[in-house]
């Protein structure tokens, strides 16, 4: 069974040169907000204004394990012309790496279903953020675990809450 990664009722849009991915509790899903930055747990910078797309994944498009239950998955994917970016946000205070962990493997399985549809194929930039807002700076530290990455997925991954265009 493919998985639509299309739902129009998964996604929100923006052509602001900044805006911000939020995962609160004034929706079920992750969306694009221009105006309160201060709930923003992902910074995007947009200077060339692409049109950008960002579809919620986690609550609202399903993908099930085999026996039938819910996989953990990633908050969602930005889209603009020919680049995807999968994106897990985080709000928690760092405690060791077991959230750096946590948010890979719920990107690795988004990046795998997305990897299974035909739509992936029309990608040429393809990345993957970790966003904590608690712990915005890159991790200098995870060099091995983002080359591993690469290496598995064909996808760069970043571990920091700003994302450039």
């Amino acid at each position: 069974m493919s998985i639509d990664f299309n739902k129009a009722t998964c996604q929100t849009h923006s052509t602001k040169k900044k805006f911000g991915i939020c995962d609160d509790d004034s929706s079920p899903i992750a969306y694009i907000d221009e105006n309160h930055d201060e709930a923003w747990i992902a910074v995007v910078e947009n200077e060339r204004q692409f049109s950008v797309i960002f579809t919620a994944i986690d609550n609202c498009i399903e993908t099930k394990r085999a026996d039938g239950s819910m996989n953990k998955r990633c908050d969602g994917m930005l889209t603009y012309n020919s680049t995807v970016i999968f994106v897990e946000l985080k709000a928690r205070k760092p405690s060791r790496n077991n959230w750096v962990k946590e948010a890979e493997e719920q990107l690795r399985t988004s990046i795998g279903y997305f990897k299974a549809t035909e739509k992936e194929k029309t990608y040429t930039g393809k990345k993957a953020f970790i966003a904590n807002s608690k712990h915005p700076k890159a991790k200098t530290g995870e060099k091995g675990r983002m080359n591993k990455f690469f290496s598995d997925t064909g996808y760069i991954l970043r571990i920091e809450n700003r994302i450039k265009l």
